[in-house]
């Protein structure tokens, strides 16, 4: 069943033309995501399909009675409401009972809870109840007397999420759902869409997201739209294919170039019919040819000053405001090529962290001692701040006009530009007309013009697209200084550290050895362990202690029942332990294009299973 319908859709700026005829279609239950280089008109085509941006020409066609749910990566609220209300603040019947349930708990308007109460059950809508505060829950909403206005951007953005889940819309439009989003979250929103009966078009770029989450890819390349029926993995292969076929068009378009020019020159200047048509399909020939396919490379060898033997130590660092705790008598010392990545929920210090390496935070304890040879890059969460008539080459300049190289060598200004992927055509374009994802990749730029041999990445791929994510990964894959990394990005944390500092809170950090996926797992095992144990103790504890009334009231399992809640207990752990597997293949290095697509079809499989799975035994463990 058709759900969206587009045809020959045009949108430009001025000269610029973002997309041009490009036509396509949606059918009820796809998940679809959008996939383009920064700059090339993702969020244009969302506005537009939204009609909250004028187009040049083209249809756009929904089908008829389904709601439609939009989350923009800026979202515009009612500063002076509540996160309850922001969340309600929507037109469906069982939203409305729940909120007007809500406020009469509030007041203890006992009269209208009992109103209420008939209603709801009648129409079934406790479900909602229990939605509503599962997803204010996991999102860190759960103080929802906050007013909107009082919120960081993160937060909001989390409000935004949790109002167009609880749409109940049919058809969702999501604008990087995983910002601003810590890891328990993206991987909690990742396992709710891919079991979400919800048609999805969505503009992400974290890649496990659209390993597990879609089923359909759009590339928005060239001005077109390029279609691929599969997870990321069969994108990544079909374009492979795709790449590999234009390249071959265009070596033979060359041969036949060079004997058509020599033909054309030559020729007399008076020409045939027969000849003008062959004049005609040389320039098509030409057009072919003269393709540029060449990929993207970033390519910095800047002259880096060599570490010394003493790089940085933290020696019984503790650092808390009030009486929340960040570190605790942290001792440790970074060594040579350190690579390490920082996870934590958010507000569990990892920032402070960082700006007490810097030197930018006080301790409050303890002392940090830096060594002289050492050189910090910081490249932070926030936007680059120039003046309003800085262009992009001005960036450059503002630090120096030429930077200097390995060997003595040295690379002007635009020369830098180009190799940072920033065309000729785009140096005298005004900073603030760049796209997010532009901005900070210019700032990423400042940061190495220091000539860095510590790198600490804040957050380094928040709207970067993948491909530019992919040729920093290339990058930093030959950096020969420290790094360090905070991301919420799972696949580039597992491609770029090889151990992790896990911030638990209260103070507490553990070193783990391994990338993210290897944590997962360990974490995973860890939970299974504790539970098949301590808990397992503690359980039968409780049980003991139940009086006799309440056990012979309850309904006990049946033996088949409880024979069901054993082995679902048994499936679950091998299934976890099963998808982190997967992850950590997917991730590795030399896999083959056919195998990581079938490894996604796997891991979707697992992940639908540990859902069905898991509702089960919630549902038996209310008996035990």
């Amino acid at each position: 069943m058709n759900y969206l319908s587009v045809e020959n859709l045009t949108k430009s700026f001025g000269e610029r033309v973002l997309f041009s005829d490009l036509t396509f279609g949606i059918d009820q239950g796809q998940k679809v995501s959008i996939i383009a280089k920064n700059g090339s008109g993702k969020t244009t085509l969302l506005r537009c399909l939204m009609d909250y941006e004028q187009y040049d020409s083209g249809r756009i066609v929904y089908r008829n009675d389904i709601r439609i749910a939009f989350m923009e990566q800026t979202e515009l609220m009612n500063e002076k409401q509540t996160i309850l209300e922001a969340v309600f603040d929507h037109d469906l019947p069982e939203l409305k009972l729940i909120k007007e349930y809500n406020v009469a708990m509030d007041n203890n308007d006992e009269k209208a809870l009992e109103h209420l109460y008939q209603e709801i059950t009648e129409m079934n809508a406790w479900d909602i109840e229990v939605k509503v505060q599962q997803i204010l829950s996991v999102l860190k909403l759960q103080d929802t007397s906050q007013v909107v206005g009082s919120l960081s951007g993160g937060q909001k953005k989390r409000v935004a999420l949790a109002k167009v889940l609880l749409s109940d819309a049919d058809f969702l439009f999501l604008d990087e759902p995983t910002n601003h989003l810590d890891l328990d979250m993206i991987e909690w929103l990742e396992s709710y869409l891919a079991t979400s009966k919800s048609t999805i078009l969505m503009v992400t770029h974290d890649r496990y997201f659209l390993e597990v989450v879609c089923d359909t890819i759009f590339e928005l390349a060239d001005k077109t739209l390029y279609k691929y029926k599969g997870n990321f993995s069969y994108y990544l292969e079909k374009k492979a294919e795709r790449e590999d076929q234009l390249q071959s068009t265009i070596e033979k378009a060359k041969n036949t170039f060079r004997k058509e020019l020599d033909w054309i020159r030559r020729q007399p200047k008076a020409r045939s019919v027969k000849q003008k048509a062959r004049v005609d399909a040389f320039q098509d020939i030409k057009k072919t040819a003269l393709q540029n396919t060449d990929e993207d490379e970033l390519e910095l060898p800047v002259k880096m000053e060599r570490l010394g033997s003493k790089i940085v130590e933290f020696h019984k660092v503790g650092k808390e405001f009030g009486e929340k705790k960040i570190l605790e008598d942290f001792t440790y010392n970074v060594q040579r090529l350190e690579r390490l990545g920082i996870v934590g929920n958010n507000g569990s210090g990892k920032t402070t962290f960082l700006k007490m390496l810097l030197g930018e935070e006080p301790t409050n304890k303890g002392k940090i001692v830096i060594g002289e040879t050492v050189v910090f890059g910081y490249y932070s969460q926030d936007l680059i701040k120039v003046k309003d008539d800085f262009k992009v080459i001005d960036v450059v300049k503002e630090v120096a006009e030429y930077i200097p190289l390995e060997k003595g060598k040295q690379l002007s200004a635009a020369q830098l530009l180009e190799r940072f992927l920033f065309p000729r055509d785009m140096h005298y374009t005004f900073v603030h007309k760049l796209s997010g994802g532009e901005k900070r990749r210019l700032k990423l730029l400042r940061v190495l013009m220091s000539n860095p041999n510590f790198l600490i990445l804040d957050e380094p791929t928040n709207d970067l697209d993948i491909f530019a994510m992919s040729v920093l990964e290339d990058y930093l894959r030959n950096f020969q200084g420290c790094l360090i990394v905070v991301s919420h990005d799972r696949y580039f944390m597992d491609k770029m550290v090889d151990h992790l500092f896990v911030f638990e809170g209260e103070g507490v950090i553990k070193d783990i050895v391994g990338n993210y996926t290897d944590f997962r797992k360990k974490q995973i095992q860890d939970k299974r362990d504790d539970k098949n144990g301590v808990s397992k103790v503690k359980i039968e504890k409780v049980v003991e202690e139940k009086s006799k009334v309440k056990e012979e009231l309850k309904r006990k399992l049946t033996f088949n029942e409880k024979a069901e809640f054993e082995s679902l207990e048994k499936n679950l752990e091998k299934l976890e332990l099963d998808k982190a597997t997967i992850l950590a293949k997917i991730s590795s290095e030399g896999v083959s294009n056919q195998d990581v697509y079938e490894l996604g079809v796997k891991l979707g499989e697992i992940v639908s299973e540990i859902e069905e799975k898991t509702n089960r035994w919630i549902e038996l463990s209310e008996f035990t």
